[in-house]
């Protein structure tokens, strides 16, 4: 929730097209950038990539 609002809070960053933007528009989108996969890593992909790994370990054991 927290990135999700510093996210839709550098868009009207990005999104300047007033004269002197050229800086502040290229660091929010890369800010922005940075947000996405820092938020959909922890929340999607670590679980799914713990699951697998804790499934194959959780099957050798019952192998033996």
């Amino acid at each position: 929730m927290t990135a999700l609002v510093a996210l839709l809070g550098f868009v009207p960053m990005a999104v300047a097209t007033e004269t002197g933007a050229e800086v502040p528009r290229a660091l929010a989108t890369v800010i922005i950038g940075g947000f996405i996969p820092a938020t959909i890593l922890p929340l999607f992909v670590l679980p799914a990539v713990a699951r697998l790994v804790l499934g194959v370990s959780d099957a050798r054991r019952s192998r033996k």
